[in-house]
């Protein structure tokens, strides 16, 4: 998952809402959004990845969701443990014994950032963040693969598109899913001018410069949204792509928590 857009409790019809694009390589094995219990755990609604295991984003029956970035890196060396546990870790304990756990293992993962969200509030982790671990308030927030709110020009452009969108949202969860599903296939450039330096050449930043990845090899493969309506009503909608972003398939899920 390398962009995320949350808000909470920011549109009195929703207090929970995601919306997020996964990028990957189209050769890595994946398994769609779908139920299943992990070894520790209840059962979640969550992709899975087939090569390493865990995944990069899952929801719980109470309308819980849990995610993570990579830190991009230019020259990160592959982390002891897969940063696909950490969604799973962060729904089957407290925060507190979490970022406990985290603090004295921080290294045996490259660089992450870890949110775990819900009504109420929400938790942020990144194991390159000089100060790890912090509560989040209500708000609206962003997140690709720097720190949480780093603004780099494909959050900020997410960001103020998917607040603009929830200021003018009313009551219809298949309306605001559709409307955040354009906004997040945008595969508007950033300007030179404006790129980070992370390491990895210009021609590549430029490349992952957009909101949507569009690739042969590397791209956008899954855009997540997740609504949580004032009644308890939960929508959830994944649309997979393949490459040169081609739409896969489609799966919704739609259950009262």
């Amino acid at each position: 998952m390398c962009l995320i857009a949350f808000s909470v409790n920011q549109n009195r019809h929703f207090p929970l809402v995601v919306a997020a694009n996964r990028d990957e390589f189209f050769r890595r094995p994946t398994a769609g959004m779908d139920w299943w219990t992990p070894a520790q755990g209840e059962p979640v609604l969550a992709g899975r990845d087939l090569e390493s295991g865990g995944t990069w984003l899952a929801i719980t029956p109470r309308g819980e969701v849990t995610a993570v970035t990579n830190v991009r890196e230019g020259s990160a060396e592959p982390g002891q443990r897969s940063r696909g546990e950490l969604p799973l870790r962060a729904l089957a304990s407290d925060t507190d014994t979490l970022q406990a756990s985290l603090d004295q293992k921080a290294n045996a993962y490259s660089g992450f950032n870890l949110v775990r969200l819900s009504t109420t509030g929400g938790w942020y982790y990144s194991n390159r963040d000089a100060h790890p671990g912090r509560h989040l308030y209500r708000g609206i927030y962003g997140l690709s693969n720097h720190l949480l709110q780093t603004p780099w020009p494909k959050l900020l452009r997410l960001r103020s598109a998917f607040t603009k969108t929830l200021e003018q949202a009313e009551g219809s969860p298949q309306a605001l899913h559709e409307q955040l599903l354009e906004l997040l296939q945008d595969t508007t450039p950033a300007p030179d001018d404006q790129l980070p330096d992370t390491g990895v050449g210009l021609a590549t930043e430029r490349f992952l410069s957009s909101p949507f990845i569009k690739g042969d090899d590397y791209g956008t493969r899954a855009t997540t949204l997740f609504t949580l309506s004032q009644d308890g009503a939960i929508h959830v909608t994944e649309q997979s792509w393949g490459p040169g972003a081609a739409p896969l398939e489609t799966r919704q899920f739609h259950w009262q928590r």
